[in-house]
């Protein structure tokens, strides 16, 4: 059939959407014979099973039983012809090949199909190797796991340096060590490029704060004077760096006297 393997990423479930889908039509199968007939619901397991695998699926264009069995599935009151029989001839395999051939070009137009849907959606994001990330935080997963409580808090963490690409839609970041139970590995639509100039971060240590979350500003040096005449004074401005501030000449460090 040309079936591949997908491993599927961490806090990305989507890669699994088509088993979730399967998943979902059989609980409505098995609420139905439990609603109809009581009992356990695993007692009506190979009902459920049964009637699934013989139903009409629109990707195949046929049921599942017929693609594997390459006939429909004949129930207990069908009658059959008693004797020897033919278990298989050339007729038999072309019918298979011609069978197969088209249920490979039935399920490539609906992978396609359900493809442009999600492409609607869905931006082209790449990045290199050491660029910097923000990685995105969901509400629960922000709660359990990164520590974020409240519908106010930041909707993107970091940023992050990219270690490694997995694949063609998974990135593996270097994490800081309080975040090192969480597996370093995300799908690129919990990524955004992180855009900022590193020279112009503050770090948290250099900012003093009092009991209340304020701060005094103390200019540490000046960088520029200016006189602005007008019809009747002067005015004379001065371009001084705060404490909270860094210099511009020298990136990183705070210029003080």
């Amino acid at each position: 059939m040309g079936t591949r393997l997908c491993l599927s990423t961490a806090y990305h479930p989507q890669t699994d959407g088509q088993t979730e889908r399967m998943i979902q039509t059989l609980e409505d199968m098995l609420r139905a014979c439990v609603i109809d007939f009581c009992g356990e619901w695993d007692d009506h397991l190979p009902l459920v099973e049964f009637s699934y695998k013989n139903s009409y699926h629109a990707s195949i264009g046929m049921p599942p039983y017929e693609m594997l069995y390459g006939r429909r599935c004949r129930t207990p009151l069908c009658w059959g012809e008693v004797g020897q029989k033919d278990m298989g001839s050339k007729t038999d395999v072309e019918y298979m090949a011609n069978k197969l051939a088209q249920i490979r070009a039935r399920l490539k137009d609906a992978q396609d199909r359900q493809k442009s849907y999600a492409d609607k959606r869905r931006r082209s994001i790449e990045f290199n190797l050491g660029d910097r990330a923000l990685l995105k935080v969901s509400p629960w997963k922000g709660l359990i796991r990164f520590r974020k409580r409240g519908k106010l808090s930041p909707r993107y963490i970091g940023p992050f340096k990219i270690l490694a690409r997995i694949g063609k839609v998974a990135y593996r970041l270097e994490l800081p060590d309080e975040l090192s139970s969480i597996h370093p590995t995300f799908h690129v639509s919990y990524l955004r490029k992180c855009l900022a100039d590193e020279t112009s971060h503050v770090l948290y240590d250099e900012i003093k704060v009092d009991d209340k979350l304020n701060y005094v500003e103390e200019p540490v040096a000046i960088l520029d004077r200016d006189e602005k005449r007008l019809r009747n004074k002067i005015v004379k401005t001065v371009r001084y760096n705060r404490s909270i501030e860094r210099d511009p000449r020298q990136p990183g460090k705070p210029k003080k006297r």
